[in-house]
């Protein structure tokens, strides 16, 4: 099992750069896929997620050229998905497997899906039961709750869906059946969660409508979409570990280059500075049809605040370096309305609270949340050195090694592999900001 060893470190200072975002990159793959000609996606992300979503594609028989910089994809256009030979493994992206099964529904073949142990631990039915709703036929495990999900492509009808929680990737699912469906596809959720699905699919053409928290596609597309290239800015999620590392190392000024700034995912950036945290947002621009930014971060003391349920979605993925930031903060922080979060790759209350425990953390978990009491950031009452596990979940071990730059002593991080499946080179980028120190 791989682990990785952190000493205390910093200031963090210079420029620096994450992968292409994630999210962007499995969504970008997927639509470039049904397009008509070849589209060429630039800056995209090279963790494991992202490629077995690509893999995926060529096993249904689209020729994607993998490049150092860029993916050359060869759109075989709306109907032009083959029937794989072998069920699809979408490994540990839930993203990946949801998407699919969405997109999948509609086809005029069989396939099954199924990913690693942590994928097949995960609700599966919060896609399975609308889909099934729309006309899908789709079989699993505990009655298609839990992967592998067996997919026999149907006539689809479109539905009007609200949603019990906002989920992107229910969102999602749904909007890329509705592709394939007769009547128009709605999805209502009770927030507004990120709207990359939709911003991609207004960027090749395909309208929808958006009023509130509802977004509406029209009946099946009758012809396909022409290719168009795709830039992918860097990762806010990936970008967060540096963020709050460069706002709580002392005498930290660290610039993170080209970064996507959707407003549905900056919900980490806002919540530091109501905190206290200096963050600026430089060149903003655009790129397909994304906003981007450099974001420059300084040091600052932070001090607790109240985190609520209507502000989850917009920080979904970046909850475990949120905990960070909380226990080194001045006073309390009270997370609720977060109980999604058991659900992801590991149970992120329970992990954050357990191995920041660890660390001298004073934490107190909730049925939807965390009471975080910070340790008010002096140097006396910093975190301390230990051994630590990730749990496979690579959000969790990257959080922990920004942790462990802030402690009094080293500390080993357990089962790290994990990482590559959204930032293959976190250790070496870590690694070369320290040492500029």
């Amino acid at each position: 099992m791989a682990s990785l060893t952190i000493k205390p470190g910093g200031p963090l200072q210079g420029t620096v750069s994450v992968p292409g975002d994630k999210s962007i990159t499995h969504r970008a793959i997927i639509l470039s896929a049904l397009a008509e000609g070849e589209s060429s996606i630039s800056g995209y992300c090279k963790g494991e997620d992202c490629l077995n979503t690509m893999r995926t594609f060529q096993a249904m028989g689209v020729q994607i050229n993998e490049q150092p910089d860029q993916l050359r994809v060869l759109g075989k256009g709306l109907w032009g998905l083959t029937e794989p030979d072998q069920p699809l493994d979408c490994g540990n992206s839930g993203t990946g497997i949801r998407l699919l099964a969405g997109l999948l529904a509609g086809q005029d073949f069989f396939t099954v899906l199924t990913g690693d142990a942590s994928v097949r631990r995960r609700p599966m039915g919060r896609v399975v039961k609308p889909l099934r709703e729309m006309g899908a036929t789709i079989a699993g495990r505990k009655g298609g709750e839990l992967a592998p999900l067996a997919i026999t492509g149907s006539r689809l009808r479109g539905i009007a869906y609200t949603a019990p929680v906002a989920s992107a990737q229910v969102k999602s699912a749904l909007l890329l059946a509705g592709l394939y469906a007769d009547g128009a596809t709605s999805v209502t959720e009770p927030r507004r969660s990120r709207d990359h699905t939709e911003r991609l699919l207004r960027y090749f053409g395909i309208p929808l409508q958006q009023e509130g928290c509802s977004v509406t596609l029209p009946s099946r597309q009758t012809g396909g979409w022409p290719a168009k290239d795709i830039a992918v800015p860097g990762d806010l999620s990936a970008a967060a570990f540096f963020t709050v590392g460069a706002t709580l190392v002392p005498g930290s000024d660290l610039t993170i280059a080209n970064v996507g700034v959707n407003p549905s995912r900056t919900g980490l950036l806002e919540i530091l500075t109501e905190m206290g945290a200096d963050i600026r947002l430089d060149h903003r621009g655009e790129q397909a049809g994304e906003p981007v930014a450099d974001i420059r971060v300084r040091s600052a003391g932070l001090r607790g605040i109240r985190i609520g349920a209507d502000r989850i979605p917009q920080m979904i993925d970046e909850f475990p370096i949120l905990c960070v930031a909380a226990a080194v903060a001045e006073g309390e922080t009270f997370i609720t309305g977060a109980e999604e979060l058991r659900v992801k790759e590991s149970d992120r209350i329970t992990v954050m609270a357990s191995e920041l425990r660890k660390m001298g953390a004073v934490i107190t978990e909730t049925p939807d949340g965390l009471r975080i009491q910070g340790l008010g950031g002096k140097r006396q009452h910093r975190l301390r050195g230990a051994r630590c596990d990730s749990y496979g979940d690579h959000r969790v071990a990257m959080s922990l090694a920004m942790a462990a730059v802030l402690a009094d002593g080293p500390t080993r991080i357990d089962d790290v592999a994990c990482i590559e499946t959204s930032f293959p080179c976190f250790e070496d980028k870590l690694s070369k900001l320290l040492t500029k120190s």
